[in-house]
């Protein structure tokens, strides 16, 4: 009974030092965002241009050749929400890795990474500390594209939320995995890891058919689409959110892709867990978590 109490107690008072520290770590992310506000006007500008200049684009490579009568209404309806659900999956993977990922070559440039280590804190809620940032501030930005599209285009299609909301956190949970990788590699290749986000972040707008139909893609690069399960979150989370119209999903049966967005959720964090842990035993014996 007694070793039982013990072992309770070790448990909550380890539970509240990693709360504490977790606690600390996102306060100080969210400290730093506070600091520029120039910054945070900036997005949101940003965020307008990028939607109105895709939106457009998207009408272009949306199909508009339906034997079914449909009305205009509908049809802008359609593309505003392959657009805009496409571009709020593609700015949290955005933000995944430049807050996530690169950020980390800032700290071992700085010296704050090294010094992380010679402290008794958890070191990898360092890197979860960052989705607290990313939950806050790309989820506002997010719903300003939303009601920035909707007063451009009309109403957004907004069905099945609670299926939506299932395969976002699910989509966000493999994306942030893929940022516990990235930061691996960062560790790894230093400054090589800007150079390296600007061409994954290139790759997946492209693959990903954030912001058009994945029919406008030929169909060489629909192979490939079909090989990143972030292809498979963004179909399956618009298609899912716009009520299944006639087309949608397109990569797969929405079972199979409901299938891969779990799996790809549950098991991605696990792998870029591992992977960080790996890279950071291998600076850490080559002393290299704070080379330049």
């Amino acid at each position: 009974m007694w070793d039982s109490s013990n072992k309770i107690a070790r448990m909550i008072n380890r539970f509240q030092i990693h709360w504490y520290t977790f606690w600390a770590m996102a306060r100080k992310e969210l400290i730093i965002l506070s600091r520029y506000p120039v910054e945070f006007v900036a997005s949101f500008g940003q965020v307008f241009l990028i939607v109105a200049i895709f939106t457009l684009g998207g009408l272009m490579f949306s199909d508009f050749q339906d034997s079914a009568p449909v009305s205009t209404a509908n049809r802008y309806s359609s593309t505003s929400g392959v657009v805009v659900y496409g571009f709020v999956l593609f700015m949290f993977l955005s933000d995944t890795l430049w807050t996530i990922g690169y950020n980390i070559r800032h700290e071992q440039v700085q010296g704050t990474l090294e010094q992380l280590y010679l402290s008794p804190a958890n070191k990898f809620l360092n890197l979860i500390a960052r989705v607290t940032n990313i939950l806050i501030w790309t989820s506002l930005l997010s719903i300003a594209a939303a009601i920035l599209m909707s007063s451009m285009i009309g109403d957004l299609p907004f069905k099945n939320p609670l299926l939506g909301f299932y395969l976002l956190v699910m989509s966000l949970s493999g994306t942030f995995g893929i940022g516990f990788a990235f930061a691996a590699l960062t560790i790894r290749i230093k400054e090589a890891a800007q150079t390296a986000a600007n061409f994954l972040q290139f790759i997946f707008l492209i693959l990903c058919a954030n912001f058009f139909p994945f029919s406008a893609l030929p169909p060489f690069l629909r192979f490939f689409s079909r090989l990143l399960p972030n292809a498979y979150c963004v179909d399956a989370f618009r298609s899912a959110l716009m009520g299944f119209p006639p087309g949608y999903p397109e990569l797969a049966p929405f079972e199979i892709e409901f299938l891969i967005v779990s799996t790809f959720g549950i098991v991605m964090p696990m792998i870029g867990y591992r992977l960080y842990r790996a890279a950071e035993r291998y600076a850490r014996q080559t002393g290299t978590l704070s080379a330049y």
